[in-house]
């Protein structure tokens, strides 16, 4: 399959009920996977679908002045509804997310890697952005995560700058900081 005819298959989603258990089951493969949540609005700590769902509320008792809202979407697979990716689109950049995090933050399920899936999820992502009403957004990955480099690059990311990782997202230390125009 192309990867424009993957495009036709992936569709980006608001969470509902609907895909409760999926969502659940998402974390405990990243879980068991041992990785990162990147974009999943702090899925790795809540123990129900419903905790998750509530995203303002939860994440501005965490974060305090810090919070900055986002929009959370699942990439969704059309044929079968399955669930492949979760992504956010945080705005405006608070500091932080403006040094290390960046505005989009995506993960794909173990299974479902190396599918072009968060191509895609990011493509359709840009186009809610530009939608917003924004005219570039930064996205960052840690050095040696080629994939997420390859997917930022292909999606139009011009790497600024690596900046040290001083708060500890990253594997190797380094963050690298990519922007793309919309």
């Amino acid at each position: 399959m192309s990867a424009m005819q993957k495009y036709m298959y992936l569709k980006l989603v608001r969470p509902t009920n609907q895909y409760a258990e999926q969502v659940m089951q998402y974390k405990k493969d990243m879980l068991a996977n041992n990785d990162s949540f990147d974009g999943c609005a702090g899925l790795e700590e809540v123990d129900t679908f419903s905790e998750w769902i509530d995203f303002e509320n939860r994440l501005k008792r965490k974060y305090g002045e810090g919070y900055v809202p986002s929009e959370v979407f699942l990439g969704v697979r059309i044929e079968d509804e399955k669930v492949v990716g979760i992504i956010d689109y945080r705005h405006p950049l608070s500091p932080f997310f403006f040094q290390y995090g960046g505005n989009i933050g995506y993960s794909v399920l173990p299974s479902e890697r190396r599918k072009g899936y968060a191509g895609e999820m990011l493509k359709l992502m840009l186009s809610f952005c530009r939608k917003c009403g924004e005219r570039k957004v930064l996205l960052t990955c840690d050095k040696t995560n080629d994939a997420s480099r390859k997917t930022i690059i292909r999606n139009g990311g011009i790497l600024e700058n690596e900046v040290q990782d001083d708060v500890g997202l990253s594997e190797c230390g380094i963050i690298q900081r990519y922007w793309i125009t919309l």
